[in-house]
């Protein structure tokens, strides 16, 4: 087991980063633009964070919702979750959540 480290995404408040920084020297905190991917997509920085173990700190900015999915998960269950949640659900039932597909 490991503590965790966080990389900043752009639009988070540079307050923040410094902040956690100067209260616990030891925490991990990168910025994107400490590693050279301020101008990236959000998928490209999401693969940085996980190949290389980062909890990704965005802005309380609200989002409709974002689903993730595994590249190597098979895509029937995907599918299916998909026109569930469109049949079954609302819009604002999926907000500021983020959820891995397929649902278990």
């Amino acid at each position: 087991m490991s503590r965790p480290a966080y990389l900043a995404d752009h639009d988070l408040n540079e307050h923040i980063v410094s902040g956690v920084r100067r209260r616990e020297p030891l925490i991990g905190f990168l910025r994107v633009r400490d590693v050279g991917m301020s101008r990236q997509p959000d998928e490209a920085i999401l693969e940085f964070a996980n190949e290389h173990r980062l909890v990704v700190v965005k802005s309380g900015k609200s989002f409709p919702g974002l689903f993730m999915v595994r590249q190597s998960s098979p895509v029937g269950p995907i599918i299916e979750n998909l026109v569930l949640i469109w049949s079954a659900t609302e819009l604002e039932e999926w907000e500021n959540q983020v959820i891995f597909l397929p649902l278990e």
